[in-house]
Parts: structure tokens; C-alpha cells; sequence
């Protein structure tokens, strides 16, 4: 995926999968391009894309490397749980409470960075509640 679109930053399920945050394998790989980015036109894998705006596409930008020489871009943990809880109704509630739960009981786990992230990204309140629901339990 890196050859096709050195853009793309591998997000949301597909992400949560890479960083053990969920159980759940996305039917299709999931990735994001900023707005105006023409995604891929590749026949393999199945690709779900995520358009995300340009000021904050590169928040919480981390990497893995897939194979030898092989770079490939991803959302880091904490990014990874505010897109969940995001796109909570696209991609599931409980997708998104079990990676704010798993993320939160990881030793790297930092709420602060979570409503961080989710200021950047005008999802504080959602995150918020998120957090104060999961808290609660």
C-alpha cells in the first residue's frame, strides 16, 4: 500500500487490529487520504478509504514496517480509538468501546492524549463522554 499511495495511513479498524485494540478483521482494508487525495485504484486488497481533513490528516502519525524495506503508515493507538469513537455508528459501538477499553487498560494507555487528539479533531465532547463512560464501568 505504500507504493500506490505514500498518502494513505492504514486508520480505524484495520488499525485497531494492527495495535490488538479489537478481535474484529475489517472485510476490507481500511485506510485514510486527505480530502482532496484520490485514493489507490489497486484490484487487491478490497479497500475501504476514510477522507480525512488535510489540517489534522497527520495527527497521531506513526509507522510499522510490514516486510524488510516496507514502511507503512498508521494511525497510533490513541488516534486510533478517537477515529473509532468518530465513526462509531459507521463502524460500531462496540468496536469503538472495546478499543477505548482495551486502549485505556494498556500501560501506554493516556486519556489526556485521547482528548488531545480529540480537540485536534472537534470530537473533545464525544470523547469526553466516551471517557466518562468508560470510567464509570
Amino acid at each position: 500500500m505504500a507504493h500506490p499511495s505514500p498518502r494513505a495511513i492504514v486508520s480505524c479498524v484495520s488499525a485497531a487490529a494492527i495495535h490488538e485494540l479489537t478481535d474484529e478483521m475489517p472485510a476490507a482494508l481500511q485506510f485514510a487520504v486527505p480530502t482532496r487525495s484520490h485514493p489507490p485504484a489497486i484490484d487487491y486488497p478490497r479497500l475501504s478509504v476514510f477522507r480525512f481533513d488535510e489540517s489534522a490528516f497527520e495527527v497521531g502519525l506513526s509507522g510499522f514496517d510490514a516486510a524488510p524495506g516496507e514502511r507503512v503508515r498508521i494511525y497510533d493507538p490513541a488516534r486510533t480509538v478517537v477515529d473509532l469513537t468518530r465513526f462509531r455508528r459507521r463502524l460500531g459501538e462496540p468496536i469503538a468501546s472495546a478499543a477505548l477499553h482495551r486502549y485505556l487498560s494498556s500501560p501506554g494507555g493516556r486519556p489526556e492524549l485521547l482528548l488531545e487528539y480529540a480537540g485536534t479533531l472537534s470530537t473533545f465532547g464525544l470523547m469526553r463522554a466516551a471517557l466518562d463512560m468508560a470510567s464509570a464501568q
